[in-house]
């Protein structure tokens, strides 16, 4: 069966709003609710609007429903903001939960589309990933995954305008994915975006323990050792990799689990969201 241009969205209504406004206004909720620190000083007074940190060039968010984890990923977002203007490109990366995929997966289609509008793929940088003999295309991979889905409303209320490229991400080395990022990598136009829930279904008190010594390794730019530590671990092994190569700079922005937000305490799901820095940029 023949794609079609446009990757429809397959989680809007449960894991976020499907009503454009209603959507708008929980994301504006959610980033106006980062603490000062994690946003651009004087945010209501344009002439103050200065960023009091560098721009990030990749960030790593967690990808369950927004009562869950949106607080958590805002954080990451909010970063972006003053950097709008110069961001037009997105590198996403994030687990393939229900297709079995050798190597990172592209879709077919030209545009994923959201209650919020359509957002482009950049299709000449798909085509070079695909010279890569760990990237396919593989439109499966794509249809119902949300963990690439929930960061697009996010991307689209802080950036506006940008063109994507995503990767459904299978069963892959940490050098594989290393090597499609950097071959995407270029200058402060385009930001990478790991995306990754970190430990699932542990009481509250046993995921804080172990998201805290994730969050470590992630810090010290140490490969994570399996995906009961992250479900996003292989996308987010590569951009440790590169990370360390390249001398980025990870900082923790926060670290809860479901049971913080709006969860059960006995069975939680951990989130953090990190931004890393390159050091050229301060």
């Amino acid at each position: 069966m023949e794609a079609t241009s446009v990757r429809a969205p397959a989680v809007a209504g449960m894991f976020y709003p499907g009503e454009p406004q209603v959507l708008k206004n929980d994301l504006m909720a959610l980033l106006d609710a980062v603490p000062p620190a994690g946003r651009p000083s004087g945010r209501k007074r344009p002439e103050e609007a200065a960023p009091t940190f560098p721009q990030p060039k990749a960030i790593v968010v967690p990808h369950a429903g927004y009562i869950y984890s949106g607080p958590i990923a805002a954080s990451a977002y909010a970063r972006l903001a003053p950097f709008a203007a110069t961001i037009r490109r997105v590198v996403l990366l994030g687990p393939s939960h229900r297709v079995a995929v050798r190597g990172l997966a592209v879709p077919h289609a030209r545009s994923f589309a959201t209650p919020l509008g359509n957002v482009l793929l950049d299709t000449d940088a798909i085509t070079d990933a695909l010279k890569l003999p760990q990237v396919i295309q593989h439109d499966a991979a794509h249809a119902q995954e949300h963990s690439l889905e929930v960061q697009l409303p996010f991307l689209q209320q802080v950036l506006g305008d940008f063109s994507l490229v995503p990767f459904s991400v299978g069963f892959a080395t940490p050098d594989e994915v290393a090597e499609v990022l950097e071959l995407l990598w270029d200058g402060p136009e385009t930001l990478i975006v790991i995306s990754t829930d970190l430990s699932h279904y542990h009481s509250h008190a046993d995921a804080t323990r172990r998201d805290r010594h994730t969050a470590d390794d992630i810090l010290h730019l140490r490969l994570l050792l399996d995906h009961e530590q992250a479900c996003g671990a292989t996308p987010l092994n590569g951009l440790i990799e590169v990370a360390e190569r390249r001398g980025l700079t990870p900082q923790l922005l926060d670290l809860r689990n479901s049971g913080d937000t709006a969860g059960d305490q006995s069975r939680v799901v951990g989130y953090a969201s990190f931004a890393f820095m390159e050091s050229n940029h301060g």
